[in-house]
């Protein structure tokens, strides 16, 4: 009978009996043809060395697929993450702060920064934005 054997470069046929081992056609197709086949599938099956033709059923006019593993295996990592340098910034130590005062201190704070501080000497409390607060800051004392 005659099957055909599909490889990467083209399909090659092949003479051969029902009764022929698996091992014996890689060897056949190896010396006559010049084709190395490491596995050989039929209906998405891979056959076996040691089984005969007639052991997966393989009829005349059959089509055999050959085909090599790839080498390799799972590449670890993300691809976008390849060639970039991590940690760019430089780790700096936190500094210490000072503990923000909370409640009756920090209510206090608030009058004197407000009514105590920003009240001059002749002056009364005024907004500040209004023009005897600003020049109180800058330091010019209007006589009239």
């Amino acid at each position: 009978m005659q099957i055909t054997i599909r490889t990467s470069s083209g399909a090659q046929t092949v003479d051969c009996d029902a009764s022929d081992s698996i091992e014996l056609i890689k060897q056949r197709l190896q010396s006559e043809k010049g084709i190395a086949c490491p596995e050989i599938s039929y209906n998405g099956r891979i056959l076996e060395d040691v089984c005969t033709l007639d052991d997966y059923d393989v009829s005349n006019s059959a089509i055999l697929d050959v085909f090599a593993p790839l080498r390799g295996g799972k590449q670890h990592g993300s691809l976008a993450r390849a060639g970039k340098v991590r940690g760019q910034t430089p780790k700096v130590e936190k500094q210490d702060k000072k503990k923000k005062k909370t409640g009756r201190a920090k209510r206090r704070i608030q009058y004197i920064r407000r009514f105590v501080n920003a009240v001059g000497g002749q002056f009364a409390k005024k907004s500040p934005n209004c023009l005897a607060s600003q020049q109180m800051r800058a330091g010019v004392v209007r006589t009239e």
